[in-house]
């Protein structure tokens, strides 16, 4: 009788000692649950905030607020982020223009650009990007660049809006100060976060070549067909760039003093480098460009002024850009495909 006593106790005892230790597992399981847990959240903030910093230079946009009324306000969205790159990419494309476009044709071709804007409907663009052509007498020019550049940007996933400036009147060409203008204008009708300045004789080859603003000013043209590909210079930083709105502000935009052909762009790329900012640059193997051929305009004759302006950017540079920028704005119009902005820059000031 004592013996099955003792049985029975030593039974009871180890099924006691077996429930204390599943007790003792599970708090220890649950405990270090939560320590993990706790430990997770701070890297998962962490990895957001990186991702938002690689993928969108917003945060660093919104110093100053647009009070001007939007014509075609900014599309709120609710939607899941577009990707940093866009699955609808296709590469480097063979192009060809031919003779006989047309601009309806061109229309029908991009029915969901509406007013020059472009909106993605799958997913939320990470930049709103305004595209500034300057311009005057390239009808035929603006045509091909416009039939190729709208569904190159709508593969790459972005909400654009093209800007073409048209300088009015006979007085000599002035690019940069047409895309002061452009720049000025387009904030009055949204809150860009990034702008592209774009020469109309330029068409991308390769939808690689992200019209997004970086962390730095960007290049996009290192190499076009009539220059085989390579970059024309050393320190080149024409024919299509991408700054952010800080960016440009900071440089205080272009000169308003190169008439006529060559020398902005040299000015432009001084004042970056002055600002302590890099120009970065595309893979050379995507960054390429056709560019259509055709004879020196008219009107844009070689600026034989250049080289003495360009020795005077560190003097002038803050009061010759966006804050003496004057023009006689003739008219804002939403045509289907594109902004066209007419100015008159009637009086042509003297270098000193």
């Amino acid at each position: 009788m004592a013996l099955g006593w003792n049985v029975f106790n030593l039974f009871y005892k180890f099924k006691v000692l077996v429930l204390v230790t599943l007790f003792v597992m599970v708090l220890w399981t649950t405990f270090s649950y939560l320590v993990d847990t706790r430990q997770e959240i701070p890297k998962a903030k962490s990895m957001v905030e990186f991702f938002r910093k690689v993928t969108s230079l917003e945060h660093s946009q919104k110093e100053e607020k647009i009070e001007s009324t939007a014509d075609v306000p900014m599309v709120e969205s609710f939607q899941d982020p577009c990707p940093a790159l866009s699955p609808n990419l296709r590469g480097a494309s063979k192009l060809s223009f031919k003779p006989s476009v047309t601009l309806e044709e061109v229309q029908k071709e991009n029915p969901q650009v509406a007013k020059g804007r472009y909106h993605p409907v799958e997913c939320s663009a990470l930049q709103h990007v305004a595209i500034l052509i300057p311009h005057r007498n390239r009808e035929k020019h603006l045509l091909y660049l416009l039939q190729h550049l709208h569904p190159f940007l709508q593969r790459q996933q972005l909400d654009y809006g093209i800007y073409v400036i048209h300088q009015a009147g006979n007085t000599k060409f002035n690019r940069a100060k047409l895309l002061n203008v452009g720049y000025l204008e387009a904030l009055k009708e949204a809150n860009w976060d990034c702008f592209i300045f774009h020469d109309v004789d330029l068409v991308p080859e390769n939808d690689f070549n992200i019209y997004m603003c970086d962390t730095q000013p960007k290049h996009l043209v290192v190499g076009r067909n009539n220059t085989g590909y390579r970059l024309r210079y050393r320190g080149y930083f024409g024919g299509v760039t991408a700054l952010t709105r800080d960016q440009f502000s900071k440089v205080n935009g272009f000169s308003n003093n190169y008439w006529g052909w060559g020398g902005e762009d040299d000015d432009l790329r001084i004042r970056v480098e002055m600002q302590k900012m890099k120009v970065v640059r595309p893979p050379a193997d995507v960054a390429r460009y056709t560019m259509i051929f055709h004879n020196r305009d008219h009107g844009n004759e070689e600026n034989r002024e250049r080289m003495k302006l360009l020795r005077q950017v560190s003097r002038t540079w803050k009061t010759d850009g966006l804050n003496s920028c004057s023009y006689k704005l003739l008219s804002v119009e939403h045509n289907p495909l594109y902004i066209n902005i007419t100015v008159d820059f009637s009086v042509q000031p003297k270098v000193s």
